[in-house]
């Protein structure tokens, strides 16, 4: 008796607290819509079930997602990888970090064209654009080397410029773009390196679209980051469970079919 009393007291006393207005707690993160959107979209379910209600904000660009985070509009972000992040602060003097088992997926780099249809196809002369931050633009030209379209002074710097090019032999043309913009420079240029988010965004098959692209092996895994004075809070330990979980490696692989792959 005493212990079916308990229980609902128990009872009584949760809906008294529902009925008093006790709300989850808010957890908002700034993304790019494809895949980062997505997935957050997907565990929200997960979360609402743990107290926490989820808010996504989309953004279309770079700089808005990691500023919203600064200027604490948003709690984190999920749209980058490391090397971004790093030239991010440095450029900028911020000091967003990266919460504890940030990595949730690689989205591998693809050489795009509307123009040719292989490599061998390439003229001289040919103009390729490519993303205009130091990290993307890096992580291009390493895909070009890897296409055997050019060669590197330092074939492992990440940060690389078209001024840092020992060899040249189709005497290529490079412009520099908002990562955002690429996907529409296909009609005009002959080549273009696009994020696949933004490749995905446009309409784009990697796996099929793609005349090279980067291996699942590629460093450049899409993380989660913060502030500094909530990168290990409970909620955002709550978001990377769920957002590392098996369930959301299911989903990976079989919404984005190997356009983007799991990193964990």
């Amino acid at each position: 008796m005493i212990k079916k009393l308990a229980r609902r007291l128990t009872a009584v006393a949760v809906l008294s607290l529902a009925a008093a207005g006790v709300h989850a707690e808010t957890l908002s993160v700034a993304a790019t819509p494809v895949p980062h959107a997505e997935l957050l979209d997907f565990v929200k379910p997960k979360l609402k079930a743990e107290g926490i209600d989820l808010k996504v904000r989309v953004f279309n660009d770079y700089v808005q997602p990691i500023q919203a985070t600064v200027d604490k509009a948003v709690d984190a972000n999920f749209f980058l990888h490391k090397p971004y992040l790093d030239s991010f602060n440095k450029e900028h003097h911020t000091d967003i970090v990266l919460v504890p088992d940030a990595a949730v997926h690689v989205e591998p780099f693809g050489l795009y064209s509307r123009k040719v249809k292989s490599l061998a196809d390439v003229k001289n002369g040919a103009t390729v654009v490519l993303p205009n931050d130091p990290s993307n633009g890096g992580r291009a030209l390493l895909l070009l080397q890897k296409a055997g379209l050019i060669k590197l002074k330092n074939p492992d710097n990440i940060l690389s410029t078209s001024r840092d090019l020992a060899e040249n032999p189709k005497k290529l043309r490079f412009r520099e773009l908002d990562a955002a913009f690429l996907p529409r420079a296909l009609d005009d240029a002959d080549l273009a390196l696009i994020n696949t988010n933004y490749a995905l965004a446009a309409g784009l098959q990697p796996n099929k679209d793609a005349l090279v692209l980067e291996g699942a092996d590629s460093p450049y895994a899409n993380i989660v980051t913060a502030r500094p004075d909530n990168a290990k809070s409970p909620a955002i330990a709550k978001l990377m469970k769920a957002l590392r979980s098996d369930d959301v490696k299911k989903f990976i692989e079989e919404k984005y079919k190997g356009a983007i792959v799991p990193a964990f």
